[in-house]
């Protein structure tokens, strides 16, 4: 696109046609403005027909630049018909230029913000799922799963309360429970027994994250939880990568805590 001073620097007289097609304006446009004595072409040719100067359009290119700021055509007025020099008026463009730069970058920075709690807000693929558990995540066993238990009230709950989390959710529960199985293992290698107070508060840890993440879990459920571990070889499995006997360890630890809340 050519600037404004290029098309004044080249331009003569130009008609209202002309005119409209090099500002990139209508003809109806132009007509309004000398209509409500904003722009009036100052010349005609010998049949009538408006001819623009050079001053006029450098008027013109003044009003399309505050047009483009938003200024209405009565205070565009005042501007140009005040006492303001050339210099005055493009201070004053400049002015309002940088005041509409500065509104856009908030307006753009407000949109990041909201793009950023929108996509924060996506609720977790089984692609990160698996970037996150990695082998720990199988769909296969998560179809199992919802065979085996998907009627039951835990179940429910916790596919409800799950089903919105973000992938970001999900790396917290991660960390949450690689804690717990943390302090399982630092109380089993200090050497302290299942039922000493180390291994019962890992145990109970145990039982508030999924309570608190997943399903309500009383202490008796989370006996049947226990005895899962030990029984079930993929759970066993699961625990024995971490620290060999490590399952046994969780299963009674969790059942002296139950215990001590009968």
């Amino acid at each position: 696109m050519t600037t404004t001073s290029q098309h004044t620097a080249r331009m003569k007289a130009m008609t209202v046609g002309q005119v409209a097609e090099e500002f990139g304006i209508t003809v109806r446009t132009l007509h309004h403005y000398d209509t409500v004595g904003l722009l009036t072409p100052s010349e005609r040719t010998h049949a009538g027909y408006r001819l623009y100067t050079r001053d006029d359009m450098e008027r013109l290119a003044r009003i399309v630049t505050y047009r483009r700021l938003g200024f209405a055509l009565e205070d565009i007025a005042d501007l140009l018909d005040g006492d303001e020099d050339a210099t005055a008026h493009l201070r004053r463009q400049r002015d309002a230029v940088m005041t509409r730069i500065g509104e856009l970058d908030r307006l753009v920075d407000a949109i990041d913000a909201a793009l950023e709690r929108e996509m924060t807000q996506t609720p977790a693929s089984n692609d990160d799922l698996k970037a996150i558990f990695g082998d720990g995540f199988n769909e296969e066993y998560q179809t199992e799963a919802q065979e085996r238990w998907g009627e039951t009230d835990a179940w429910k709950q916790s596919a409800s309360r799950t089903k919105g989390y973000t992938k970001a959710d999900w790396e917290e529960v991660k960390a949450e429970g690689d804690a717990v199985n943390a302090a399982f293992v630092t109380a089993k290698q200090a050497g302290y027994a299942a039922g000493s107070p180390e291994a019962m508060a890992a145990a109970e840890q145990h039982r508030l994250h999924i309570h608190e993440r997943f399903y309500e879990v009383s202490y008796d459920f989370h006996r049947e939880l226990a005895d899962m571990y030990v029984a079930d070889p993929r759970f066993t499995t699961t625990y024995e990568d971490i620290e060999p006997g490590l399952a046994q360890y969780v299963h009674d630890a969790i059942h002296a805590n139950a215990a001590r809340h009968d």
